[in-house]
Order: C-alpha cells, then structure tokens, then sequence
C-alpha cells in the first residue's frame, strides 16, 4: 500500500487511519496567520537557518497534521525525503495550514507570511527553495507570483520552485463520485451516526479549494458538470499575476507515467454497485467520452435519479497519480470510497468495486496538456511545451503525493544541483 504525503480524503474518509507515530519535535515553529510552520535544520547548519526549502501540505479535510506529513515524506518505507535534503545541507520547512479547505489565495497568503519569515531567519543570502505537494503546488506558485508582481511585497530572494503532483491544469474528482456524495447528503445528511460523516464528505468536495482545483464541478446531484466559478476567477487572478513565478528555476513531478499508457481502469464500465436497506439498484460507473449516464441513484421507495454526463474525457483510466486512502483495509480511492458509505448506509456492495481512479493526470501535473482533451491524456509527453523548466514522471501509475526514491531523489538532485 503506498503512502501518500497528502492524503486527499483525510479524516472525512470511514476506515481511514486516525493517527500516525510523532514526529520528532521541530526545532522551531513559526505561529503564522492561517497555518504553522516547522522547522528542520540540517545537522551541517549547527541549528541555523542557512538553506531554507519551504514544503506546502496540500487540499484534505482540516487542519495540517505534522505528524502525518512527516510520515509521508519520511517514514514512508522507501525514500527519506527530509534526510536526504539535510544531508545536501538545505534546512527543511513544513508548511501546513489551519484549514486545508480554504481557498488557494487565502493559503498563499500564509505561504508569504512563511517565505518572508524564511528570509528574515536565515543566516546569509542563499536563496529559497519553495514549492509544494498536490494543491501546495498551487499556493506556493501563486504565492511566488504575486510576491513578484506587489510592490508592498519584498523579493522572494527564491531560486527554485518545486511541485509534486500539483494539478496546474486541475484534478479530477469522478462526477459519479460527486453526485452520489451530494445525493446521499441530501437524503440521509440528518442520519446520526452516518449524516455528519456524509455532510462533510459533501462539504469537503464543495470546499472553496475543491472548487478552484476540479476541472468538473457540480454543487449538487442534478448540476450540469463544469468549471466552477471559484476556478474560473483563480485563474483569472493567476494569470494576471502571469501565471507563473518568472524569476526561478520551475520544476515538477507527477505520480503518474509520461508513455501515455492508462491505469487499467476501462472507460464506461460499473465501478461500484449496492442494492439494500436504504438504496435500491444504485451504481456508479467509470468516465466514458460523448453522452453517457454515470449513475443511478435511487432511495428505497423513490423514484431513480439518473445522472448524465456529455463531453467528458474518458479521465478515470488515464496516466496520473490515483486517489488514495491509507487504512487498514486498504486503498479506498475514490469509487472505493463510496462503497464505504453505500455500506454504512446498510447496504450490499458487489463484489468487484473498481476503487481507485484517476485523480491528478500525468499532463496537469507536468503542465504540458488540457486534460478536456482526451487524446492529450493518453499522448506520450515530451519535455517541450511545459510551462515548468524541468519535470520527470513515475515509471508506473501510483498514488496521488507518493514519495518514491525515484521522483524524490530528482527533486533532491536538482535542488543540489543549484549550489
């Protein structure tokens, strides 16, 4: 089972895992409006700030956990990500937020407030590096950028930006996925015991930061899928900002493969199905291209809702990085997910649930593609035609923020190779 930095369910998640082993003691936190930072000095710095790599938490539910983004990036049985950058002599800051659900400019805003408490730390004039994980990717570029374009805000004084498996182009949450959340929320959202649960499972996928990441949103079951208008304006104000940070290295990587092969999961077919106590003959099926029903979604003794979908790629099989959840019984993804609600809800879910899917495509996080286009999706991708100066991608289709030695050990490598 692989182990995520940031786990995009989080705690809204049935079975997800409610506690990580501590991590060590910082030593120093940074109290910022909007979120803490914790410091990590390389043992070559004598508990000085001399090299500072600024690492943002990405989109979950509540507030930033320490010792889940410690295990993630150092405990995670294949590659110690902090050792490795302190072992270069860069001095290691997590960057985590109060509310990971807020929107990517109210984020950014802490993420300056980091940077510039960085630059007032550090000892000498070595530039930053900063970047992020998953939606992290997101803050710390728009962040970088309107540093650079306020004049009532100082330099960055950052040589390299970073991102891992960052939806430049967008996510993808399933719209079956969403509709089913809603409809259940809807229907059984004053349940105790189950309605809290789905209340912020809907929440969550309605959050202002789902809301400016999803390339298809819809706010309730019936909606016509599309941009929301949170993304529309984000990325008007990103690109009013130009888009990008224009005085650093950019690179990235992604959790999913640069060949174009998918992850297996065909286009079209019944992902997870459940009849029962409450629901009766309701399923959810994978993202096929031109018009196709998605779900059915039908309470015990009303009438079904069909949910229909036009235009959309065929996304859920597509190279990227998939949705995870760490827990005992395993990978739930994101169909997987709402086989656990239709569960809890009392009913029998069939056996061969499609769990996971798509969720970060391979052309978002290496910005090279419109994900809409379903031949981009599964085109290989060359290096030309990023926004970012340098990227790599995973061997394999893995899940979404995993920290490999494979792309760790890139970013490690480019960030010593700048001096």
């Amino acid at each position: 089972m692989s182990v995520s930095v940031v786990d995009v369910w989080g705690p809204v998640a049935p079975g997800a895992r409610s506690s990580f082993p501590p991590a060590p003691e910082p030593h120093d936190e940074w109290r910022l409006a909007g979120g803490t930072a914790w410091v990590y000095f390389s043992p070559l710095n004598r508990r000085q700030l001399v090299r500072p790599v600024v690492l943002s938490d990405g989109f979950s539910a509540g507030s930033s956990s320490l010792d889940q983004l410690w295990h993630g990036l150092e405990e995670n049985g294949d590659f110690r990500f902090i050792s490795e950058l302190h072992a270069t002599g860069r001095d290691v800051i997590i960057l985590g937020y109060d509310d990971r659900t807020a929107s990517i400019t109210a984020n950014a805003e802490t993420a300056i407030e980091c940077i510039r408490r960085a630059i007032a730390e550090r000892v000498g004039r070595a530039k930053l590096t900063v970047g992020g994980f998953s939606m992290g990717g997101l803050v710390t570029r728009y962040a970088l950028a309107k540093m650079e374009q306020d004049p009532t805000l100082p330099d960055h004084e950052t040589s390299l930006y970073l991102s891992y498996d960052t939806p430049h182009q967008g996510a993808w949450f399933p719209v079956a996925l969403q509709a089913f959340t809603h409809y259940a929320t809807d229907k059984w959202g004053e349940t105790p015991g189950v309605g809290p649960v789905l209340r912020q499972f809907s929440g969550l996928l309605n959050s202002p930061a789902a809301r400016q990441m999803a390339r298809w949103h819809i706010e309730k079951a019936g909606d016509t899928p599309e941009q929301a208008s949170e993304r529309v304006a984000f990325l008007r104000e990103l690109d009013e900002l130009g888009g990008w940070p224009r005085n650093v290295r950019k690179i990235g990587v992604a959790n999913g493969v640069d060949t174009g092969t998918g992850n297996g999961i065909k286009a079209g077919t019944t992902a997870v199905k459940c009849d029962g106590d409450t629901l009766h003959d309701t399923w959810l099926k994978t993202q096929a291209k031109g018009d196709q029903d998605v779900a059915r979604l039908q309470k015990a003794g009303e009438e079904p809702m069909s949910v229909r979908t036009s235009g959309l790629p065929d996304i859920d099989g597509a190279p990227g990085g998939l949705f995870t959840v760490p827990s005992p019984a395993g990978d739930t993804g994101s169909f997987g997910l709402a086989g656990l609600l239709m569960s809890i809800l009392g009913n029998t879910v069939d056996p061969g649930t499609t769990g996971t899917s798509c969720f970060i495509p391979s052309i978002s996080a290496t910005a090279t593609g419109d994900i809409n286009d379903p031949k981009a999706l599964y085109r290989p991708i060359t290096p030309d035609g990023s926004a970012l100066d340098a990227f790599t991608c995973a061997s394999r289709n893995e899940g979404h923020t995993t920290m490999t030695e494979e792309l760790g050990a890139w970013i490690v490598n480019e960030i010593a190779a700048g001096g």
